[in-house]
């Protein structure tokens, strides 16, 4: 094993040990209010409780606001509950992504709880752009992801699971996810979807079931808004052809999605990054400009 891989394992024995203690698990909030000012977005407001929080915003391309959303204690365990809460106004845009993978480690029966609310005014921009989960066995997790569009907001954002470690061929057995993904504009649903996996289950919900991930550890969903038959054709024209990546490229209305299954993170990674830098000219106006954390 890599130091990194060691120093994951000694992290993951840990935190599962401090999880089998009463009342040992996180409650963190945080709350961001993205607004223009002048020619910039600002972070107007910032509540936070517990241990979350954001890097101060960097400007690399001019007026949209780039955020890097911090959980210092560098990992999830059973009975946390995280809560991410961002609000962006009527001309404001903004760019949020972390400076490494989510880890949730393993669980001596509580769940971890993760869910994110991220609202955009009508003219408002939201780009949410994190690195990957990653679920370690034993773990157990609920996530929760809900995007609410008012008139002509625009988003694009995108979610990657990776469900044990599959770089060092570890799975995620035993271990159970549910996730929960809902986008809406004005009340009315575009997306709404649930994804369960219980690796304890030989069938339905299991990590090789048909009706489940195929024997897939990596799942990835990535949706833009705002989008024509032309933007779709674009993506799956920018989609390169791997034997280990199953990808399709649907539009829904004015929504496009873009689902991938994969035997390891990095190949989703290259993908996704190409398909925003594709995509992002066409539903944005705007060159692609990658966050400086992506390339340390």
């Amino acid at each position: 094993l890599s130091r990194a891989q060691r120093v994951d394992n000694a992290l993951a024995s840990a935190v599962a040990q401090l999880s089998q203690q009463p009342g040992s698990g996180w409650a963190a909030r945080i709350a961001l209010q993205l607004e223009p000012r002048g020619d910039r977005t600002v972070l107007a407001r910032k509540q936070q409780q517990g241990p979350l929080t954001v890097q101060r915003a960097f400007y690399p391309e001019g007026a949209p606001c780039h955020l890097y959303l911090l959980h210092p204690p560098g990992g999830v365990v059973g009975g946390d509950r995280l809560e991410i809460e961002a609000r962006v106004a009527s001309g404001a845009h903004a760019l949020l992504t972390a400076p490494g993978a989510a880890k949730f480690y393993r669980s001596a029966g509580a769940s971890a709880q993760q869910r994110q609310c991220l609202e955009i005014a009508d003219g408002g921009v939201l780009e949410w752009l994190p690195q990957e989960a990653i679920l370690f066995p034993g773990a157990r997790v609920d996530l929760c992801s809900e995007v609410s569009l008012s008139g002509q907001a625009r988003f694009i954002g995108w979610e990657i699971l990776s469900l044990g470690r599959p770089v060092i061929s570890e799975r995620f057995d035993p271990g159970y996810a549910a996730f929960a993904q809902r986008i809406e504009r004005d009340g009315r649903p575009l997306l709404s979807e649930r994804l369960r996996v219980d690796a304890e289950q030989a069938a339905g919900g299991g990590l090789d079931a048909p009706s489940g991930l195929r024997g897939f550890p990596i799942s990835a969903t990535l949706v833009a808004t705002g989008a024509k038959v032309a933007d779709r054709d674009a993506a799956a024209a920018r989609i390169r052809a791997e034997s280990d990546l199953a990808v399709g490229v649907t539009l829904l209305d004015d929504l496009l999605v873009v689902r991938a299954l994969a035997r390891q993170v990095e190949p989703i990674l290259l993908q996704f990054r190409a398909l925003w830098r594709c995509l992002r000219p066409r539903l944005l106006g705007l060159e692609a400009s990658a966050p400086r954390i992506w390339a340390t």
